[in-house]
């Protein structure tokens, strides 16, 4: 005989349960608010980021330029640099003349008659680069005696967008420094990056988790690929430096160098994704392929990896845009070398983004602490950037599937 007592309905009315729904309920909020007080510092610090880099890297896309006046008549190309440094020594020679000059104000002279011959045979006002120190004071940030020049020269000084910074290369003089050098060397750092190790790690994930015996040895390699995933970025540098350069002799600071350490570093991230994604996929879909006669390989080109490819594909931008933001085994590979001409190929010397707002940072001239800043910007944005194409391959490809 059962000697249970009878089950007893729930008394959903009584205070004690009410009590215990009524604390369930403030737990659940109480969770809510957490979630979103989380969510809501994340933003903070991430807003306070971008606001604080781009409050002290507005000023590197401006420059401070000074009105002077010109008269080049019967001067020679050659001698064009002397004849600007004597036309500011003439029109302001209580102020430092020349030295109120950007090294590089003659070269914008240059242009100009380049665009304008005419300036050889008659007087003129051209604005020209001003020097750092009066650029810093023009912005706020300067000396008292700069402060002073800058007083002394009231409208005779402007703001103007700067160029240079967005086309040229690095210099020794903060007001002609430009981050087109790093940023190209970025690009072909990084495509190179992906061409190398995303047709590697993607066949390699195939491999593993479609077609590989399920024995010691597949287990020795997985450990071994989730191992090199956490493995410090500069011990990536550490092998680039001894097998890309040392063994074989590649050229020190080239891209292609760069590339391949990277890609060594990538390559686990965009294995392990890439794993993680096809596994995702229905082992209904297979089986269905199958079925209707499709062989092994067809399942896997065909049906498995279109379903897996959104996954597979924001894993390796994201990687991709880790990879990106690398200093320390691109230092160890010599990508730190003084660039004053963008690299055309692989194989020329370059250097990157992080590598150079890191060199700008080292330097002693105040200037290019907003160079720094203004790099760091633009790093930022190709990141973000980087991040978006991730999430427009992912929506696009889900579409189609």
């Amino acid at each position: 005989m059962n000697s249970r007592p009878p089950a007893t309905p729930t008394d959903w009315s009584g205070a004690p349960m009410q009590r215990r729904i009524a604390k369930r309920y403030r737990a659940e909020r109480r969770f809510r608010l957490l979630g979103l007080a989380a969510v809501g510092l994340s933003a903070a610090f991430l807003a306070m980021l971008i606001g604080v880099m781009l409050l002290r890297g507005v000023g590197g896309f401006t420059e401070t330029r000074i009105a002077l006046p010109l008269d080049l008549a019967g001067t020679k190309i050659a001698g064009l640099e002397q004849a600007v440094d004597a036309a500011a020594d003439r029109a302001y020679p209580r102020l430092g003349g020349a030295a109120l000059l950007s090294d590089g104000a003659w070269l914008r002279v240059r242009d100009a008659v380049k665009a304008d011959p005419g300036l050889l045979t008659r007087p003129a006002t051209l604005d020209v680069p001003a020097a750092s120190a009066i650029d810093l004071a023009f912005k706020g940030k300067g000396t008292p005696s700069a402060e002073a020049a800058v007083a002394a020269l009231g409208d005779r000084l402007s703001r103007a967008p700067n160029m240079t910074f967005l086309t040229g290369a690095d210099s020794t003089d903060p007001t002609r420094v430009g981050i087109w050098g790093a940023l190209k060397g970025s690009l072909l750092t990084i495509i190179a990056t992906i061409a190398i190790a995303f047709p590697v790690g993607l066949l390699a994930a195939l491999y593993l988790e479609e077609y590989a015996p399920k024995n010691r040895w597949t287990d020795l390699i997985e450990v071994s690929i989730n191992n090199l995933a956490a493995v410090p970025s500069i011990i990536f540098g550490l092998l680039g430096l001894a097998v890309f350069l040392g063994t074989f002799g590649l050229t020190r600071s080239a891209s292609i160098v760069g590339a391949l350490t990277l890609a060594l570093m990538t390559m686990p991230v965009i294995v392990i994704t890439a794993r993680n994604a096809i596994k995702a996929v229905s082992p209904s879909i297979r089986d269905a392929a199958l079925s209707v006669g499709a062989s092994p390989v067809q399942v896997v080109f065909h049906h498995v990896l279109p379903l897996a490819m959104p996954g597979i594909l924001t894993g390796t931008i994201i990687g991709t845009a880790r990879a990106l933001g690398e200093t320390a085994p691109l230092l160890l590979i010599g990508m730190r070398a003084f660039i004053a001409a963008p690299p055309t190929k692989l194989s020329d010397p370059a250097t990157v983004l992080p590598v150079q707002a890191f060199l700008w940072s080292d330097e002693v001239n105040r200037g290019f602490v907003e160079k720094t800043s203004a790099a760091i910007v633009v790093l930022l944005a190709l990141l973000l950037a980087l991040n978006g194409l991730a999430i427009y391959l992912r929506n696009r490809f889900e579409t189609r599937r």
